[in-house]
């Protein structure tokens, strides 16, 4: 897939799940820790893409081994509106792709 195709999915499903969080009630402009996730094959690629998000300050990246996997999670404060998120977002499929790992979404906690 392009990225142009990988950007357009990624921001249709972070549409799809603030629509879904609009119905649970949530408040978009509060501002919350927003987790990435993202999960790479090996540690020396977890390090790299954690090293490389944490250097550019695109958030606050830690991994861990999980099931045979590296899960690489980014913080992000901020609120969940849909320009913020689809822009993050979409960087964090970028980063993915630029990398080689899997790019898993997204999640917060609802504020209300």
């Amino acid at each position: 897939m392009s990225i142009v195709g990988i950007l357009l999915d990624t921001a249709y499903q972070d549409t799809q799940l603030i629509i879904s969080n609009d119905e649970s009630g949530d408040d978009f402009s509060i501002p919350r820790d927003i987790e990435f996730i993202l999960y790479a094959k090996n540690e020396e690629e977890a390090e790299l893409v954690t090293n490389f998000i944490n250097d550019n300050q695109y958030g606050t990246a830690s991994f861990q081994e999980v099931d045979n996997k590296y899960r690489i999670m980014v913080v992000v404060y901020m609120p969940s509106t849909q320009q913020l998120v689809c822009s993050v977002s979409g960087l964090m499929a970028c980063i993915s792709e630029l990398f080689s790992v899997e790019y898993d979404g997204w999640g917060c906690v609802l504020q209300n």
